[in-house]
């Protein structure tokens, strides 16, 4: 089963809530079986106007589903907690962005796989440094390589006795 890795995040309507939520109904999806999920991290908001701060981490699942068939199941979870598209980069209640699907590369007006901009944010690094370190990413570099060069400004660990629901498996 090809390895997934989806970047959880949310900054409306309780989000470490959102976020707890959303890792639940990950581990039920059909033909997918979660592995683990890295700490929270509270962040900055990037993106228009003022928004509140993000609670962001990042799963690994398994899955027989096809990268686009994940897609909507995520997006089908997205709408359940009422994700409204009303602006790019704008607040939401969930977001879940396939980061990386196996050795898949998928070039998509709907999907793009590896996520572009995911080596360019630390809200993305730092929670893949917790939960796979030594997976190597498509620009030839390990996580545990590249985390050395991305400041961690920003970044707060949330103390939580429901984040990291899901402990790693080996």
């Amino acid at each position: 089963m090809p390895r997934c890795f989806i970047a959880i995040g949310s900054n409306l309507d309780q989000p470490l809530d959102q976020v707890n939520n959303a890792v639940s109904e990950l581990a039920v999806l059909p033909d997918c079986s979660l592995i683990s999920v890295s700490r929270w991290y509270q962040t900055v908001a990037i993106g228009p106007g003022i928004q509140p701060d993000y609670i962001n981490g990042v799963a690994e699942l398994n899955s027989t589903q096809s990268p686009m068939a994940l897609l909507r199941l995520l997006q089908s979870i997205e709408n359940q907690h009422h994700r409204q598209r009303l602006q790019r980069w704008g607040p939401r209640t969930l977001d879940l962005d396939m980061l990386i699907y196996g050795s898949s590369i998928v070039d998509d007006p709907d999907l793009t796989i590896p996520h572009p901009r995911m080596l360019e944010r630390n809200f993305v690094l730092y929670p893949l440094m917790d939960i796979a370190p030594d997976l190597l990413l498509h620009n030839g570099l390990k996580v545990s390589e590249l985390i050395k060069s991305c400041p961690s400004t920003g970044l707060h660990l949330v103390q939580n006795e429901t984040s990291n629901t899901m402990p790693p498996t080996q």
